[in-house]
């Protein structure tokens, strides 16, 4: 399992190995280098022994209330323990920081493990529950990454329903995972394992408690919670950056972080196209994040992404993402952070902006329902505006391995809307889509190169602060993100306060009609290319639509889509 996840931390690796139980670690250093902060970590009375990923960035307060505490080290590793020791499972609602960590209690036979209140830091996990009577020992595995619980013999078996969700959005919500068995510990949740059962609470959920500021002082609130959380999180004893687009939120982070430092490490991609592959459109975010660096006066790199090795390129990040995940993104984000590790350990990145401050088109669409004199729900509105179309995808897929109905039901249990529909809209986005899909590439293709990204904007205290502003002052039919652009209006260019919002994409769809791709893309897209899983799809209704595409129309999500599900299926062995 060490082995296996060792891009992750790759200063060191340590086991504990008792009766009953094995905890393994691969460090990435980056709080208290030396070797006594290394892992698996025993507390100071010898009872505790933890494994965990992430970073605490209000150690040093809470260490403080722990005076009687022997401490060894200057790690918040150590701090976890002596918080678990002292308040057990009610030290993960002090903790501000991105982790998921276990700790093994001797004295009681207990594992205790938990999860960052935003899903920053993945957490997976396996349980066979003990079998009465038959002298079946139960059975727990867990780790960051999938592909070291598969190390164990496991079924590798496809989840019927699972599939059907990723189908539908691209991705597979929690606490579900593809592989039938292996489920995600969800954010702000924490597991006890205790005599053969398996305990999972939620330990926090953001304050619904409208503000009673006036804008201004909303505004300027907005302000000073945003520069606390980056100041915050540039604790580091190892070299710090930030990964620049040309957008409002990486921007913001930049000029947060200006305010305390002056020598800051910049990073961005662009893509080599051709004039005729659109290169202007795909790279308009790269020249932004040019200009807005000379801005700031920030050290800035720069690297453009080649498509001559595109295939190999793809097969890497799908094994490094775990679980599929359809967004051609992913290949410049590995290479951005392969980049980025040549100058810095850790990143600063712009994620949570949008689905806090209302940043995607789909908000202000969802605006323009709010006004409807029919209400159209939650689901629906999640439906419309997230989902694959039924006529896409009834194109594509063998009817048989597909339900329909699964994801909508899926949305409407889990994603209660209340108050205001955009509001919810948002909280449902921040709680699913942004965790098991967008903050699950950021942390898969930044640690798969050792990178630790962090997400200042993600803090609980902004999340709650957001929680409590009224809808309009985030996002009307006009403008987007009204309160964070007005609370950062004298910091940042006039280019990025004023510039359309673009989003981080890829030229795929250029890609997917070049020769060299294509014929891979035809050799993937092809019943023989890994047979155990033809029979999900329409293998004549997908040849038609490349061909479609090939001719000018625009079906990528769908062909993406079958594309990384292939890839991934035949990498990692899937059986139905």
């Amino acid at each position: 399992m060490n082995k296996v996840t060792a891009h992750r931390g790759p200063d060191g690796t340590g086991v504990f190995c008792e009766d009953g139980v094995t905890l393994g670690h691969n460090r990435l250093s980056i709080i208290d280098l030396s070797e006594n902060a290394a892992q698996p970590m025993m507390s100071a009375d010898g009872n505790l022994i933890i494994t965990y990923n992430g970073e605490l960035y209000n150690f040093k307060d809470i260490k403080k209330e722990l005076s009687d505490y022997q401490f060894k080290t200057e790690s918040d590793t150590e701090v976890i323990l002596a918080s678990y020791r002292r308040w057990g499972s009610n030290c993960v609602t002090k903790f501000d920081g991105i982790f998921a960590f276990a700790i093994w209690d001797k004295s009681k036979w207990e594992l205790f493990l938990a999860r960052d209140q935003s899903g920053v830091k993945p957490l997976y996990y396996y349980f066979q529950a003990p079998s009465t009577g038959s002298g079946q020992v139960g059975k727990f595995i867990f780790s960051s990454e999938i592909k070291a619980i598969l190390e164990h013999n496991l079924s590798r078996k496809l989840d019927r329903t699972s599939f059907g969700h990723y189908m539908r959005l691209l991705y597979t919500p929690a606490p579900f995972t593809i592989f039938s068995g292996i489920n995600k510990l969800k954010p702000a949740h924490f597991a006890l394992l205790k005599s053969g059962n398996l305990e999972i609470v939620q330990y926090w959920q953001p304050k619904i408690e409208k503000t009673k500021l006036s804008y201004s002082d909303a505004r300027a609130q907005a302000r000073e919670c945003v520069l606390g959380s980056v100041h915050r999180q540039l604790v580091s004893d190892r070299p710090l950056g930030v990964y620049l687009s040309g957008g409002i939120d990486s921007s913001v982070i930049t000029a947060a972080m200006k305010a305390v430092r002056n020598d800051i490490d910049t990073f961005s991609v662009g893509f080599d196209l051709t004039e005729s592959e659109q290169s202007e459109k795909f790279n308009a975010d790269f020249l932004q994040a040019r200009a807005t660096a000379k801005y700031f006066g920030t050290k800035h790199h720069e690297i453009m992404m080649k498509s001559e090795s595109l295939p190999e390129l793809l097969e890497q990040t799908i094994w490094h993402l775990d679980e599929p995940v359809s967004n051609a993104t992913i290949m410049p984000m590995l290479e951005l952070s392969k980049f980025a590790k040549e100058y810095v350990t850790v990143v600063l990145s712009g994620d949570g902006g949008d689905e806090l401050f209302g940043g995607y088109p789909r908000y202000q669409k969802s605006r323009l329902l709010d006004y409807s004199p029919v209400t159209i729900p939650l689901d629906r509105r999640i439906e419309r505006f997230m989902f694959q179309k039924d006529n896409v995808l009834s194109r594509i897929l063998n009817p048989e391995y597909f339900e329909l109905n699964k994801t909508r039901e899926f949305f409407k249990e889990n994603f209660p809307a209340l108050g205001n529909l955009t509001q919810a809209f948002m909280n449902t986005d921040r709680q699913s889509w942004l965790v098991d899909e967008a903050l699950l590439r950021s942390d898969k293709m930044s640690m798969a190169n050792a990178v630790e990204a962090r997400v200042p904007l993600l803090s609980p205290q902004l999340i709650e602060l957001a929680n409590s502003l009224p809808i309009s002052w985030k996002v009307s039919l006009f403008d987007t993100k009204k309160i964070l652009k007005d609370a950062f209006a004298r910091d940042l260019p006039e280019s990025v306060l004023r510039g359309k919002k673009r989003g981080f994409f890829s030229p795929a769809s250029k890609w997917l009609r070049r020769p060299d791709f294509l014929s891979y893309v035809r050799e993937v897209l092809s019943p023989n290319y890994y047979p155990t899983t033809s029979p999900l799809f329409n293998w004549p209704g997908i040849i038609s639509m490349l061909g479609e595409h090939l001719s000018g129309g625009y079906y990528l999500n769908p062909l993406w889509s079958v594309l990384t599900f292939q890839i991934w299926a035949k990498r990692f062995k899937i059986n139905l």
